[in-house]
């Protein structure tokens, strides 16, 4: 057993904080034993408590720092019902685990809810129970494309978990004191030859597994770093020497990893040798092995509905999200992505079968999570019109999920899982937001929190989307709808509904009640009146409202899922510029002028940009009129235009050479001098745009944050906001100010 330092905390540094560690061992735990192993192996296949192949049991047994207390735990006395497994009741099934202590290096990264929200690079893999005999064994297989996926994965897992959140001076200071949910898992791979590997897998504690790797990899490691080192220390694979029979992968892996402890054991030696541990002794030691919960076992209870090889991985889920859901709570997106998902499979799997939909409701399932991709929605929907595009695939998923019938079945299993008593049409379209907006979630990540507050304010849920009997219609241009929509047809307007207001509120243009600012003017950011997005939604698509219609329209015609419009919110409340350069070819939504032939909006033959003001305003002409009329008078706002660099070369690229002479050394007139720093600070704004620009660019379609360091972030967000303020200092009159200033008062 280990043992601990002296009572006297010792102090480390750790980054640009002093971190004291209350704790740290001065020994570490030895490697199992074969024949402890060996225990662990035959006291699990003699339990009827327990199912698990015996290859499991072999990744159960190598991972356990202590494998003789996990075989102590699996036996269960002849005379007695009694058993020291760890035993947790969900809906259907009783789960139960070993507690145990086990090597960091033998556990693998699961899906990360945190992040499951989120587009990624590397898609997660495919999930599938595994039953036996007709009953649920507790173990999942995790499919990958190849091993280069598995790598990505885990490497992408480690990385976007610490961006989101890290606990490594905690750990560094307490070790992890609370224990990881784990349970064995078979990676197969898709390529063919590839051999499966039977390994431990992590699904509750990523964040504290994640922060563990960030430990051992240094203070001065990046998440990138900490990632690299989780992907080497768990996918190395030791040579097979010629004289030795052959072995499998999973323990030409697992040989690997124990040669790995072993160097970390006898670094872990020579740097605790003296009086107070080093730093780097200390790192290995609140690092090498970690408290888990195995899960061994998994029994339907009589009622349960599921298939016996859905049961473990339900009882599972179940479990993650009464902690994260419940009491400590992931963030709202992910958490709606969990529950509406969850949902969805519950439902696919008891109730399809007797609707008689079974497998039209499993594609739509996949279609959901992201295991199929849009371009099969002409598929899954058995129509060769749809086109197989984010915004279509998003159509179809929310008519199919809100059909009333399926609608009822979803909320009251969302309303078992989120453990409510009740839900409401709000509620239950902030669960249909991050299912949506996956395929374009990472290329529109700036405004994601925002639409996602939209979808929470009743996103495109109008009452007509939810009644029964419409269906879809599928066409190439959105604007064909508007006339028949305008003739009566429900399925034309409902569609409308379904693809514009979708496509305004992933570009920020139809945004949450509590968010908008009233204005009588039209001005960006602004609003005539306060209402829910799916009132708004309602009322461009109400009957004979052309306006609303030609605005859904040309909405969802001009909809692009790879990257967010010139006028996508809070760009143009600063008068700033969007994605792209102002050229003709720019993607923008545009306002409505119903005399106009192609109904879009022009001054002076430039397209004029849609605003939230607009949108508004078309839902309830009538309304908006009467608010603009009650309105007292307002000063007008004038909205700064983008400046344009004004040279050759790259857009936003200072000019070299250009800077004024010294100070000291120039003699102009002053006012000469204020027009040349004028210029230069233009330029240099210039170059500070173009070079946000480029990283914009440069950033697209990728699932992390643009900046993984806060530091550096804040310091520049600093800077950029001093030079606002003084700036503003400088603010010229405005001309109505000058025009108000009565003659000898000036």
């Amino acid at each position: 057993m280990s043992k601990s330092a002296a009572a006297q905390p010792i102090t480390v540094p750790w980054g640009k904080e002093q971190v004291v560690v209350s704790d740290v061992a001065r020994e570490l735990p030895d490697a199992s034993k074969v024949d402890d192993r060996a225990k662990v192996i035959k006291a699990g296949a003699a339990s009827r408590l327990v199912s698990l192949p015996e290859d499991a049991w072999h990744a159960v047994s190598r991972a356990s720092v202590t494998p003789e207390l996990v075989a102590m735990q699996l036996r269960r006395s002849e005379d007695s019902d009694g058993s020291l497994l760890l035993e947790e009741h969900v809906d259907g099934a009783t789960l139960r685990s070993v507690h145990t202590r086990v090597w960091l290096t033998e556990l693998f990264p699961g899906i990360q809810p945190r992040t499951g929200q989120n587009a990624l690079d590397e898609d997660d893999p495919q999930v599938l129970g595994m039953a036996e005999d007709g009953r649920p064994q507790a173990i999942l297989r995790y499919r990958y494309r190849d091993r280069a996926h598995l790598r990505n994965h885990i490497w992408q897992t480690v990385e976007g978990t610490l961006t989101l959140n890290s606990y490594e001076e905690s750990i560094l200071a307490r070790r992890v004191t609370r224990a990881l949910i784990v349970h064995p898992a078979v990676f197969e791979f898709e390529a063919e030859g590839e051999e499966p590997v039977h390994a431990l897998v992590a699904r509750d504690g990523i964040t504290r597994l994640a922060s563990a790797w960030k430990i051992l990899a240094g203070p001065g490691a990046t998440q990138a770093r900490a990632a690299e080192l989780a992907v080497e220390t768990l996918t190395a694979e030791r040579e097979q020497p010629a004289n030795e029979p052959r072995k499998s992968r999973s323990q030409r892996w697992a040989l690997s990893r124990e040669q790995r402890r072993g160097l970390l054991r006898e670094e872990f030696g020579r740097e605790s040798a003296g009086e107070v541990p080093s730093l780097r002794a200390i790192q290995i030691a609140q690092t090498y092995a970690v408290p888990a919960h195995i899960a061994v076992g998994a029994e339907a209870h009589h009622t349960g509905l599921l298939p016996a090889a859905d049961v473990f991985d339900d009882a599972l889920r179940s479990i993650l999200a009464s902690v994260h859901v419940e009491f400590k709570p992931w963030d709202a997106a992910a958490q709606n992505l969990e529950v509406a998902t969850r949902a969805l499979k519950l439902v696919a799997q008891t109730r399809a079968r007797e609707w008689g939909n079974e497998e039209l409701l499993g594609e739509v399932y996949a279609l959901a999570v992201g295991r199929r991709g849009e371009s099969a929605t002409p598929d899954i929907f058995q129509d060769a019109r749809i086109p197989g595009t984010p915004l279509w695939r998003a159509v179809y998923l929310l008519h199919v999920l809100t059909r009333p019938r399926l609608l009822e079945e979803l909320r009251g299993r969302a309303k078992e899982i989120k453990n409510e008593r009740r839900m409401t049409v709000k509620g239950y379209a902030g669960l249909l937001g991050p299912v949506v907006d996956k395929p374009w979630r990472g290329q529109k990540k700036s405004v994601v929190k925002q639409a996602l507050k939209a979808w929470g304010n009743g996103g495109v849920l109008s009452k007509d989307v939810l009644s029964e009997g419409w269906i879809p219609v599928p066409v190439d241009d959105f604007t064909s709808l508007v006339a028949p929509a305008l003739n009566g047809d429900v399925n034309a307007r409902c569609t409308l509904a379904l693809a514009g207001g979708t496509a305004l509120i992933a570009d920020k243009l139809i945004t949450s009640n509590v968010g908008s600012a009233l204005s009588a003017r039209r001005e960006p950011g602004k609003v005539p009146f306060r209402a829910d997005a799916n009132i708004v939604v309602a009322g461009l698509a109400r009957e004979g409202n052309a306006l609303g219609l030609w605005t859904l329209a040309l909405a969802a015609q001009r909809f692009q899922a790879d990257r967010l419009p010139r006028n996508a919110g809070s760009r143009q409340e600063f008068g700033l510029p969007g994605e792209d350069d102002a050229g003709a070819e720019g993607y923008q939504h545009v306002a409505v002028d119903l005399e106009a032939p192609d109904r879009i909006r022009r001054v002076d033959g430039t397209e004029v940009p849609l605003l939230t003001w607009d949108v508004v305003y078309a839902s309830d002409s009538p309304r908006a009129q009467r608010a603009v009329a009650e309105a007292q008078p307002v000063a007008p706002v004038r909205w700064p235009s983008p400046r344009q660099p004004d040279g050759t070369g790259e857009p936003g690229e200072p000019e070299s050479g250009t800077g004024p002479a010294p100070e000291e050394a120039d003699e102009r007139p002053v006012g000469q001098r204020i027009a040349d720093q004028r210029q230069s600070l233009g330029r240099s704004l210039d170059h500070a745009q173009g070079a946000l620009a480029k990283l914009a660019e440069l950033d697209q379609g990728r699932s992390q944050p643009l900046f993984t360091d806060r530091d550096e972030w804040a310091g520049l967000r600093e800077t950029a906001i001093h030079v606002l303020k003084r700036l503003e200092d400088f603010r010229p009159p405005m001309e109505d100010e000058e025009e108000a200033e009565p003659d000898g008062d000036a």
